[in-house]
């Protein structure tokens, strides 16, 4: 069973790091102003509004932000500005042993997917498909900030993970599967394949999402899942919507869809509000989930945080 981090309370700090692409010191400043309008006490890493480049700061210097919080007792929340490009680069710097016998809420999505996915596989941790300091803005639909809340601040379980009113579920093959969750960003994920942090796929449920690629090039990144093995050894799938994606060659992201995953036969969910959507479901990752596409329905089985300090 993965290791469940502290819930999140009002008055609790909320360290905040930039663990890829720099990010406008303005929209930083706007996402700790909302946090701390929000109850909450922000603790700024020391390159959170760095720039080196196409990253925030040096993979060692990212990383060391990031294990600075995991070692600061009074933070509970870990919330990166953005995501962007470089997230992997920090990986080989942390010290997972560590974040394993202390672990906290870490919250990202996009290129922040092979961090989450990477704690989970390396330091047993339940990490957090959900919002980045840059969603914190007024501008944010309430839908999300209540899915936020509802996987980190509180221990209601289980519970269904639901789109908001107008965008249905899909379900595309019927069945009904039970096992942990993984995954996020498509393209983060296969740039973890033929690495040390590899994500694994055996026996768990695999949920992807994408923005801002042409099908062709989505293409390329479901192939390469599937000839690395990552579809045959999911229980089955969980799939995001694909974020003004291009049509190329007059082949839609359900096209894909059709020719990666039906042939598959393994109950498959699509049409999930995911993380580059206006609205943002919360996947806990790490946390065994209920994909029943009998019904119609993605339950989370237990709680994703714990109640105690």
């Amino acid at each position: 069973m993965a290791i469940k981090p502290p819930m999140l309370q009002p008055g609790d700090t909320i360290g905040v790091v930039a663990l890829g692409s720099p990010l406008d010191p303005n929209v930083i400043n706007e996402g700790v102003q909302t946090l701390r309008s929000m109850g909450f006490r922000v603790l700024i890493g020391r390159y959170a509004y760095g720039q080196s480049g196409i990253t925030a700061a040096t993979d060692e210097q990212r990383a060391a932000d990031l294990m600075d919080m995991f070692r600061n007792d009074d933070v509970k929340l870990i919330l990166s500005t953005r995501g962007g490009t470089g997230v992997a680069g920090i990986l080989p710097f942390l010290d997972y042993n560590f974040i394993r016998q202390h672990p906290k809420i870490v919250s990202g999505y996009s290129d922040v997917t092979i961090l989450l996915n990477t704690l989970y596989a390396l330091s047993n941790l339940v990490t957090f498909n959900s919002l980045l300091l840059l969603d914190f803005t007024s501008g944010t639909p309430s839908f999300n900030f209540n899915q936020f809340f509802a996987v980190t601040s509180t221990t209601t379980a289980p519970r269904p993970i639901e789109n908001p009113p107008g965008i249905p579920f899909v379900s595309r093959i019927k069945g009904n599967v039970t096992g942990p969750i993984v995954g996020g960003n498509l393209a983060s994920l296969v740039d973890s394949l033929g690495t040390p942090y590899e994500i694994d796929t055996r026996n768990k449920i695999l949920y992807l999402e994408e923005t801002h690629e042409p099908t062709n090039k989505v293409y390329r990144y479901l192939n390469h899942l599937k000839l690395a093995g990552k579809l045959d050894d999911s229980l089955g799938f969980v799939m995001g919507q694909c974020t003004e994606c291009t049509v190329i060659y007059n082949t839609t992201y359900d096209d894909l869809i059709n020719h990666f995953f039906v042939p598959l036969g393994k109950p498959l969910l699509t049409n999930l509000a995911g993380s580059h959507s206006y609205y943002k479901v919360a996947i806990p990752i790490g946390a065994v989930v209920t994909l029943n596409t009998e019904a119609n329905i993605l339950t989370i089985e237990e709680p994703t945080v714990t109640a105690g300090p």
